[in-house]
């Protein structure tokens, strides 16, 4: 799901051993960076959303906790107590995350002709492809944390609207600042710099989405399915 970043020569031995173990993760991450094919199907949309969530979770929660700490960050993975903290952060960032790129993405696909009752549809299996994909790091009481809190999220949304230009990066900067393990003395003169940091991580995403998606493929192959599922179950 989320991963640190890259550890360096002067990090402890101890650190690197944690670190080491997550490297494969690592090698998904710059793949991530490289990839140009077009998004044209439910599959691709599914990918999309559950690496963007975790990669830019990962990037910004990392990345803030690194300039807060300086030199210390290498040293703060030693206790033990503050490693449990980011591995609560990272799991609600990247809940939070996937709940929003879910969110921006279906809405442009509806915006390309996909009716709302289908939009609302395909959202939730966007989102519950990623939590499941995750099960095992976020547990199961936060899946249905994350899975009842996205049901809500959906009744208040519209789509037409966030195509138009609505905010869909809601949850996501608010879940950085809240989460993050940094001393709430410190953490009060962040806010709009953690905030906006996220947000600007985002609009990278967005316009690879422009770039690459092809939401009338993504809704054609998602009511192809729909339709062969509901046959399956009424046949």
């Amino acid at each position: 799901m989320v991963v640190p970043a890259e550890p360096d020569a002067a990090m402890p031995v101890s650190f690197l051993a944690r670190a080491k173990r997550l490297l494969g993760q690592a090698a998904q991450r710059l793949s991530v960076r490289l990839e140009r094919e077009p998004l044209d199907s439910l599959d691709a949309l599914l990918r999309f959303t559950q690496t963007r969530a975790a990669f830019v979770s990962q990037k910004k929660l990392y990345g803030y906790l690194k300039a807060r700490m300086g030199t210390r960050y290498p040293s703060m993975f030693e206790d033990d107590v503050f490693v449990d903290s980011v591995n609560i952060a990272k799991r609600h960032v990247f809940a939070a995350s996937l709940s929003d790129i879910t969110i921006h993405t279906v809405a442009r696909i509806a915006a390309a002709g996909l009716a709302e009752p289908h939009a609302r549809t395909l959202a939730i299996q966007c989102h519950e492809a990623g939590l499941t994909e995750n099960a095992e790091e976020l547990g199961a009481e936060l899946v249905g944390h994350y899975r009842q809190a996205f049901a809500e999220r959906l009744d208040n949304v519209h789509w037409q609207n966030l195509a138009a230009g609505g905010d869909c990066f809601t949850e996501s900067p608010a879940a950085l600042y809240h989460w993050a393990p940094i001393d709430d003395s410190l953490k009060r003169h962040d806010r709009e710099i953690v905030q906006n940091s996220i947000r600007f991580a985002w609009a990278e995403v967005i316009r690879d989405f422009r770039a690459r998606g092809v939401p009338d493929g993504i809704a054609a192959d998602f009511l192809a399915r729909t339709g062969e599922m509901t046959q399956r179950r009424t046949g």
